[in-house]
């Protein structure tokens, strides 16, 4: 890997609202611009889950403009690592990618109170794969 260019990570879940977008701001928040994040749903719901961005805030993380995308093959094609949440077969594969599935619950329909222990096993993950992906 060149100094010029980023290592790439993309987040995939269904619905794009929840577990893939609080990875993304997790990631972003303690990299910087060291690694370029992505985040995309097979399904992309209309807005991003409230309490998601609310469970976020409480720890310091402005998750609050951002919106669900749809996953396309270019945004699997330009991303080193994929780390799939839950979307299965819909998820395309690539020759040459570091697959992950992370199985985390789903914070979808579900308050705030649902959502820290998730958001709080997501930062743990995302901790380890820093670790990792700098020890390579």
């Amino acid at each position: 890997m060149s100094e010029t260019s980023r290592l790439s990570v993309l987040f995939v879940c269904i619905h794009n609202a929840g577990r893939s977008q609080m990875a993304a701001a997790f990631l972003t928040h303690f990299a910087g611009d060291r690694i370029e994040v992505r985040s995309a749903g097979s399904a992309p719901a209309d807005a991003v889950n409230p309490a998601a961005v609310q469970a976020m805030a409480e720890v310091g993380i402005d998750m609050s403009a951002e919106t669900p995308k749809v996953l396309t093959m270019d945004a699997v094609q330009a991303s080193d690592v994929v780390i799939t949440m839950g979307c299965g077969d819909t998820c395309p594969v690539f020759p040459g990618k570091t697959y992950l599935d992370w199985k985390l619950d789903d914070p979808a329909g579900h308050g705030i109170e649902a959502v820290r222990p998730i958001r709080d096993e997501i930062e743990q993950r995302i901790r380890g794969l820093l670790t990792e992906l700098q020890s390579h």
